[in-house]
């Protein structure tokens, strides 16, 4: 094969259309070879920077950066074009007109022209909002908003579409403040990635979640309302309508293959410009990669195989051979707090194959494997509501299993072989990252995860791999015997766990002494906080006591939850979700009177929404006059004791779940820990308050209460385990107050319940040992020690009312105990204005001055002097 003949005096001119993922990819691999001589012009129809659109919906709910490696374009030989539309392409003459007029040339081209969403041919649909783009983000958050401000009370959003984005629609409407609602034309969501049993379970875990299910209806139009000419309803042909105030459309994406097609290129007839093996289009010269190439007849819009084809074209166009083998359709990810996975054959369609089954819709499990006839060779897996297997199983496909298929079903209690598997398997399918790959960075002396990440790329998309990156890393080094820090951070050589005993022993009391005794330097955000949760776990005194509130993070230090706005929330303790009329009467009044947003959360509590700083102890002076106390949703501490209504009132109640969840949360409020934790109470079976999702999770049966221990959501969702059975209220007691104490002394720094039992040496059955038997003699210290907190607790919020200094650091001006009433508040920094030349000829002068959501000096025109 002859080498590309351009040569550093003569670069190869190399334009690309379109400015995403795929566009970002091919211009990272041309400038990472060795031998390539050229310069890439790269013209975006967006006005951004590629960004992430893996990672969309993490912008729905919060302003967050999802650009791409930046460092690509800061290279002299590429040249990014945002907000630059191209109009033409004329191959034969190897030119691209822009809507600017601009004509320019090129030696290749390749078109990532990408895809647009989907949209509905019915009346009203030009109401509706697609969910593709950072714009169309933006759109769907200000409507969310100007509803809310406008009706003043929850918006009521429908969601056409089931898929992965209409899923991912639906939990960042629902996160926004919206109630969700799902229309599919299937019968089970996601139909294109998951059978009927894995898409039957998504069905009920979604539903618990709180967004409605609208399932095998189609839309036959959007209605409005004749006086306001509002959305106010999804109509359907033969069904009643779905009320809606608006309506996002999330059905699919139609591949942007116009400037193809206009020129004579060929393209297919279901949409997609056609590519070969090597992503040539019928065109001399002309490549495509992403989601607009048709390859074997279809379009595929994921990450992985966008990737690969643009380092083939980039290898290619260098004089490589490197050729495209199909699309890896294997996805996992989290919507609307569901772990979802498939690969490979997950429908079990090929010839003679098994498919070995876990199922329980009871609790939304479902979890399957397809192997060949013989049960030896793995050809592909879908889990739902627990997905654990995929990591040890997709760099299986289509290979021979170590062990019996039945072992990876973790939602059977199985548990697969830790067998290590060969350098070319696929570690990273996103970046096509081989373990030999991580192998070798490690070797080179790459032995933290954020340098592997770079170096390899494994981890930096979707991010479902880093947790096997970070199991090979650590077998890699002590296959090496080198010794894996577990170092708390570069201030404090012990772990978490090792400093927490160290303190206890020596009882020590403040920062200071600790820092003196064991660590060096100043001290960082990551090992201030631990040291912080650290003190209040053992010694249970006010945390913003002199020497302490300095430790804090932001949420702590406020007693309240930051927002995004820079204002906080307040969250009165409800234990069990249990509230008088006289009690829920204060809240709305309290929350009229401050102006706050109210809402209800999915854990039985009412959350107050939009208050200042300053705000805090006045709000707070009248909840606790009304007997609440603070919920403390903002500490790494128990939030909340969910529960059913058990025997008092429901009619398939065992046992009285609201009263032993009041028990319990009043038992455990203020406990501070290495992360939040949650715990729930069911009444019965049928477990309405989801106790297996929760850290402590606890059900009713007519033996007596089970337990179950390490259930929680987070990045990788986990349904607890059983750590014991027929139990009486005092010895379920028991059990618990050891479990919590013993997470509490040995986990690591944010480390939620479910990873730590997991990490435990015997996992499940370590916890077991421990508690339940007291195999390492500690159970009565572990039980002392809880008795210690529960007899020292103060609610920190009343703690605060009584002391002026605590209430200090609650000032608008650290100067003045006084607020200004001039002074305005706004969400946003640009919302302040000069004065209008109407205003100042009416002698108005300037505007009052600004005062900026979560600062603390005001913005505003300079003083008259």
């Amino acid at each position: 094969m002859s080498r590309s003949p351009f040569s550093p005096s003569h670069p190869q001119r190399i334009a690309v259309v379109g400015g995403g993922p795929a566009a970002h990819r091919f211009a990272e691999a041309v400038l990472s070879g060795d031998d390539h001589h050229a310069v890439v012009e790269v013209f975006a129809d967006e006005p951004h920077v590629p960004y992430d659109r893996v990672q969309l919906s993490k912008a729905l709910s919060a302003e967050v950066d999802l650009t791409l490696g930046a460092s690509v374009w800061d290279d002299p030989r590429v040249t990014l074009r945002t907000g630059c539309k191209v109009r033409e392409i004329d191959p034969d003459g190897r030119t691209l007109l822009t809507e600017a007029g601009e004509t320019f040339s090129w030696d290749e081209l390749v078109l990532a022209t990408g895809s647009d969403a989907a949209r509905l041919s019915i009346p009203g649909a030009q109401r509706a909002f697609v969910y593709r783009t950072l714009e169309d983000v933006a759109a769907i958050r200000a409507e969310v908003t100007r509803l809310r401000e406008k009706l003043g009370r929850t918006p009521l959003a429908a969601v056409v579409g089931g898929g992965l984005l209409g899923l991912e629609a639906a939990g960042g409407l629902q996160e926004l403040g919206a109630e969700s609602a799902v229309v599919h034309s299937r019968q089970w969501l996601m139909n294109a990635q998951l059978d009927q049993g894995a898409g039957r379970a998504l069905n009920a875990l979604i539903s618990q979640r709180g967004i409605r299910l609208h399932m095998g209806q189609r839309p036959s139009g959007i209605k409005l309302d004749k006086k306001s000419n509002e959305v106010c309803a999804v109509e359907f042909g033969d069904s009643p309508d779905l009320a809606a105030d608006m309506v996002v459309v999330s059905t699919g994406i139609r591949a942007r293959d116009r400037l193809a097609f206009n020129c004579g290129i060929t393209t297919a007839a279901r949409g997609g410009i056609v590519i070969d093996d090597a992503c040539r289009t019928s065109a001399e010269h002309v490549w495509a990669i992403g989601e607009v190439a048709n390859f074997d007849s279809q379009c595929v819009g994921l990450v992985a195989p966008a990737n690969a084809m643009a380092e083939i074209v980039a290898d290619r166009l260098a004089g490589g051979a490197s050729s495209f083998d199909g699309f890896d359709t294997a996805t996992k990810l989290k919507l609307s707090g569901v772990d979802v996975a498939s690969f490979g054959d997950a429908y079990g369609e090929a010839e003679g194959c098994l498919e070995i089954v876990y199922a329980d819709p009871a609790r939304g499990l479902y979890q399957k494997i397809v192997t060949t006839a013989d049960a030896k060779t793995l050809l592909g897996g879908v889990f739902v509501g627990d997905a654990t297997p995929y990591q040890s199983l997709r760099p299986l496909l289509d290979r021979e299993l170590p062990g019996e298929p039945g072992l990876y079903l973790s939602a059977a209690g199985g548990e697969a072989p830790d067998s290590e598997l060969p350098d070319d398997a696929e570690l990273c399918s996103c970046n096509g990252v081989s373990f030999g790959d991580v192998r070798e960075a490690v070797s080179c002396n790459v032995h933290e995860i954020s340098e592997l990440k770079t170096c390899t790329r494994a981890g930096t998309q979707c991010g479902s791999c880093i947790p096997m990156l970070k199991k090979t890393l650590d077998r890699e080094l002590a296959k090496a015997g080198v010794e894996v820090s577990n170092a708390l951070c570069e201030h404090f050589e012990l772990s978490r766990a090792e400093l927490f005993e160290a303190v206890r022993a020596l009882e020590l009391t403040s920062w200071d002494t600790i820092l003196e005794r064991f660590g060096t330097g100043l001290g960082c955000d990551i090992c201030k906080p631990a040291v912080a949760s650290i003190l209040a776990s053992q010694r249970d005194e006010y945390v913003l006591d002199p020497g302490r509130g300095g430790l804090q993070d932001t949420n702590d230090r406020a007693l309240a939850n930051m927002q995004r706005n820079g204002t906080y929330s307040v969250v009165p303790r409800m234990p069990g979700g249990e509230i008088t009329p006289e009690k829920l009467i204060v809240i709305g009044e309290v929350a009229k009177k401050h102006g706050l947003y109210t809402k209800l959360t999915g854990a039985l509590r009412i959350t107050m929404l939009g208050a200042r700083l300053e705000q805090l102890p006045e709000i707070w002076k009248e909840l606790v006059e009304a007997g609440f106390e603070s919920g403390q949703a903002y500490g790494k501490a128990l939030r909340n004791v969910k529960s059913c209504l058990g025997s008092t009132w429901c009619r398939y109640g065992v046992l009285d779940s609201v009263g032993m969840g009041i028990q319990l949360e009043l038992r455990y409020r203020g406990l501070r820990s290495p992360h939040k934790f949650k715990m729930g109470v069911s009444g019965c079976a049928r477990e309405c308050a989801e106790a297996r999702a929760k850290d402590v999770g606890v059900i009713a049966t007519s033996d007596g209460w089970n337990l179950y221990v390490g259930g929680n959501g987070g990045a990788t969702p986990a349904h607890g385990e059983l750590l014991a059975q027929g139990l009486d209220d005092e010895t379920l007691i028991s059990y618990i107050d050891r479990y919590l104490m013993y997470y509490i002394r040995t986990a690591d720094r944010l480390q939620r319940t479910a990873r730590w039992q997991e990490e435990l040496d015997g996992k499940i059955e370590h916890v077991k040992n421990v508690v339940v038997k007291d195999s390492l003699g500690i159970a009565a210290d572990l039980e002392e020690a809880m008795a210690r907190h529960i007899g020292s607790y103060e609610d920190e919020w009343a703690a605060t009312l009584k002391d002026p200094e605590r209430l200090a650091r609650f000032r608008t001006f650290v100067n003045d105990v006084e607020t200004d009433d001039s002074i305005r508040w706004v969400a946003e920094r640009d919302q302040h204005r000069p004065a209008t030349p109407e205003e100042i000829e009416a002698g108005l002068g300037v505007p009052d001055p600004v005062m900026v959501a979560g600062t603390s000096l005001p913005v505003g025109p300079p003083a008259k002097v």
